[in-house]
């Protein structure tokens, strides 16, 4: 194995990191020194741009930016005060009510955003000030925020397995959604049950609990914004439109819905759509980068030196996803998710379906990982979101937020042994 273009690839990536390069750049730039190493620099530079280009050539990444775009209308559109008030009415009477029903309304929102972002915004804006209101401190309102919104990166429709899917080179988005179900809401409950452990710990205030009135008053208000995911989700499942015409539709849903709830009006809709573009901008310049580097990756033939390297330390199936879940869990911590499984889908994909794991089950195992890293410095988006909302810092929020990092490594580390818990539901469908 030539070493060079490796060490190049490393040490160029983590220098720009360093230098405070944005993460696109770094890797399109890493990349293309890397093809320096190989080729003359005409076709090395032409060669990176082009895989850029191609690699957004795709009809499966259209359904990123209109999901993008139906997640700020709903974050806009009044749908997270209505899943609040629903969770509230489910938990709001049990130890650390008010983190339980943050946890529950994040799963939700993500459920129906498909965005951990819009997901910590929206549940840090509404629930951090009520939950300082009842005693809470900042610092584990923010953790509770922040390790929640990860679940709907895991539960459906997520952006997240529609590109891991573009990187195994076409798992089924239909089976990837419906994977998600249950290791979403397993890592839901992991974490409410660490939460409310620590708010009886804390004695915090437990609020009144409501009557089979107010909890139907509460479903039926958020009854036509929980119908998307019947909409989507059941589309794809059916087989009535694909994963991409199901994010169109969903746009529309969410439009019409804004509309009805009367929270969003006409002149809204232009700050809507450039809010949209730009996150999208930022995702597809990620995309194409990632998968520059993929491509320059695999002319070097690393991912084929790393395969096997990792199959001659051992040809176990629970050593191998052992140390591939360890490396995934470093990576999170200073590689944004996009990215991280564009780069490392075809280096460890082939490893882990020569022992036999399913690609789908793969897939949620990865994604579920990495979401893990965007709750941890130094990269962590959402976690600067949570703690900006929460007006704390990092170092305050660390003690609360430890305990759900473990919460949510046990997740990962039981749905990872236990691929039931993923195939199930696409099994019983029939994907």
């Amino acid at each position: 194995m030539d070493y060079i273009p490796v060490l190049v690839l490393v040490i160029s990536f983590i220098a720009l990191l360093m230098l405070s390069v944005p993460v696109a750049w770094s890797i399109a730039i890493s990349s293309m020194l890397t093809m320096l190493v190989s080729i003359p620099a005409l076709p090395a530079f032409t060669t990176i741009a082009q895989r850029m280009g191609t690699g957004l050539d795709s009809f499966a990444l259209l359904a990123i930016p209109f999901f993008i775009l139906s997640g700020q209308l709903m974050n806009k559109g009044g749908i997270a005060h209505r899943l609040i008030a629903f969770a509230k009415t489910l938990v709001g009477a049990l130890p650390g009510g008010l983190a339980l029903i943050n946890v529950i309304a994040a799963m939700l929102m993500g459920a129906i955003a498909g965005s951990a972002m819009a997901s910590a915004s929206a549940m840090g804006t509404i629930l951090g000030p009520e939950m300082e209101k009842e005693g809470y401190s900042k610092e584990f309102g923010a953790a509770v925020n922040i390790t929640s919104s990860t679940t709907g990166l895991v539960i459906p429709p997520s952006n997240v397995l529609i590109v891991y899917s573009l990187a195994s080179g076409g798992v089924s988005i239909a089976a990837l959604f419906m994977a998600g179900y249950i290791p979403g809401i397993l890592t839901g409950l992991f974490l409410m049950i660490i939460a409310g452990i620590w708010a009886k710990k804390k004695n915090y205030a437990v609020g009144k609990r409501s009557s089979l009135k107010e909890v139907l008053s509460t479903f039926l208000s958020a009854f036509p914004s929980l119908l998307l995911l019947v909409v989507v989700i059941g589309g794809i499942v059916a087989g009535i439109f694909t994963a991409t015409e199901a994010s169109a539709v969903a746009v529309l849903y969410t439009l019409i819905l804004g509309f009805w709830y009367k929270e969003i009006s006409l002149k809204k809709i232009p700050e809507i759509l450039l809010d949209s573009s730009v996150t999208t901008a930022i995702v597809m310049l990620l995309i194409g980068a990632s998968m520059a580097m993929s491509w320059a990756m695999s002319f070097e033939n690393i991912p084929q030196e790393i395969s096997s390297a990792l199959l001659s330390v051992s040809d176990n199936k629970v050593v191998i996803l052992l140390i591939i879940n360890l490396i995934l869990l470093s990576i999170g911590t200073f590689m944004d998710m996009t990215p991280a499984v564009l780069i490392f889908t075809p280096i460890f994909l082939p490893i882990v379906t020569k022992l036999g794991i399913d690609p789908v089950h793969f897939g949620i195992i990865m994604v579920l990982n990495l979401s893990v890293g965007l709750c941890t410095p130094p990269v962590g988006s959402v976690l600067f979101v949570g703690v900006g909302i929460a007006n704390t810092t990092i170092q305050k929020v660390i003690k609360p937020l430890l305990p759900l990092f473990l919460a949510m490594i046990a997740a990962l580390f039981l749905i990872t042994y236990f691929p039931q818990l993923s195939l199930w539901l696409p099994g019983l469908f029939g994907l």
